[in-house]
C-alpha cells in the first residue's frame, strides 16, 4: 500500500474516503480577472509563481485522436498573448498526431499554492516556423539535442539509443544546432475558458467566459 505524509489525503485499508482539506485562500470576483481573460491566465501564472509554485505554466494538455480516444500529458506553457496560448512540442509524438486528426483541445492548470485552477477550450493550430526556430535557438543545447534526437512517444529498444543518438549529434554539430522540423510550437485559441478558486464547505467560485461573435461573454456557474 502507498503512503503520504499525514497532511495529504489518504485511503485506509477499511476503504474510507480519503481525507479532504478546505480552501481558505482566496476569493473569485470579476475584478481577480483581467478584462480580456486569456491574459488573466497568464496573471494567475504569475501569481502562483509568486506563490511558491514549483512549476506555474505547466498545464495538462488533452487530445482526441481519430478514434475518439482522449489522452492527456503535462506541457509547459511558454508564452501567453491576448489571442492564443503557446507550447512547444514533437509535432509526431502522440499528442501531435491527434492534434492534426482533431484541433481542438482542452487545456487544465491547476495551483494548489492559490487554490486556483483554470480551464481552458479552443482551437489549436502550429506557430509560425520563425517562432519555433526563435525558441529552439533560445534552448540549452542539452534540451535542443534531446528535442532532435528522440522520437517521442515511439517504442525504442532502451534508453542507451537515445543517449548514442544525442551523442553522435552532439559530435556532428559542434556550433548550431538547427530546429528538426519535426519540432516546434503550437497556439490555442481560447474559445471557452473556466476560472476556478477553492471556496470552504466546497462552494467553490466558478466563472466561466465563452467567446462570442461579439466579444467575451461572463457567466457565473454553480459550484
Amino acid at each position: 500500500m502507498w503512503q503520504t505524509s499525514p497532511m495529504s489525503e489518504r485511503e485506509t485499508d477499511s476503504g474510507q474516503p480519503f481525507e479532504r482539506s478546505d480552501y481558505q485562500w482566496g476569493t473569485l470576483t470579476e475584478s481577480t480577472v483581467h478584462t480580456n481573460p486569456i491574459l488573466a491566465i497568464d496573471r494567475w501564472i504569475k501569481e502562483a509563481q509568486a506563490a511558491g509554485s514549483r512549476e506555474p505554466s505547466a498545464m495538462c494538455l488533452a487530445t482526441v485522436g481519430a478514434d475518439a480516444t482522449p489522452s492527456s500529458r503535462m506541457v509547459l506553457v511558454r508564452a501567453v498573448t491576448p489571442e492564443w496560448i503557446t507550447f512547444f512540442t514533437n509535432y509526431q509524438s502522440r499528442k501531435g498526431q491527434e492534434i492534426d486528426a482533431n484541433p481542438i483541445v482542452c487545456g487544465t492548470f491547476w495551483w494548489p499554492e492559490v487554490e486556483r485552477q483554470i480551464r481552458v477550450e479552443g482551437r489549436i493550430e502550429r506557430s509560425p516556423a520563425e517562432e519555433s526556430d526563435a525558441y529552439f535557438a533560445s534552448r540549452p543545447r542539452a534540451s535542443q539535442l534531446a528535442s532532435a534526437c528522440s522520437p517521442q512517444s515511439e517504442i525504442i529498444p532502451s534508453r542507451d539509443e537515445i543517449e548514442r543518438e544525442i551523442a553522435a549529434m552532439d559530435a556532428a554539430y559542434p556550433g548550431a544546432i538547427p530546429r528538426p522540423a519535426h519540432w516546434g510550437g503550437y497556439r490555442i485559441f481560447p474559445r471557452r475558458i473556466e476560472f476556478w478558486q477553492g471556496r470552504p464547505a466546497r462552494l467553490h467560485d466558478r466563472l466561466v467566459y465563452t467567446f462570442k461573435t461579439d466579444g467575451w461573454q461572463q457567466n457565473w456557474l454553480a459550484p
